[in-house]
């Protein structure tokens, strides 16, 4: 399953090259919430393919409310798995 291009995301294209680099893990689309986040400017909708360590950061970043990642997709060898919603329980 591939995920769609959306109009108006910055960052990286689908088939950037990044995406397909020996240490690429993750695929995140996030929100800039604040002028001192560390990438991007506040309102922009930023797409990006990301090491282990740049993914870390991502979460510090939303963990300290610069950014909200939006969506997930793990990355291996080029490949776009996104991830699974969770599942909810009926009756509860």
């Amino acid at each position: 399953m591939t995920i769609p291009d959306r109009p108006g995301v910055k960052g990286h294209d689908l088939m950037a090259l990044e995406r397909f680099m020996d240490d690429t893990r993750h695929m995140i689309e996030f929100d800039v919430l604040s002028w001192q986040a560390p990438v991007g400017d506040k309102g922009d909708y930023i797409r990006a393919f990301v090491t282990e360590a740049a993914y870390a950061k991502a979460l510090a970043a939303q963990k300290s409310g610069h950014i909200k990642i939006r969506r997930h997709a793990t990355v291996i060898e080029g490949h776009i798995l996104p991830d699974k919603p969770k599942k909810r329980r009926r009756g509860r």
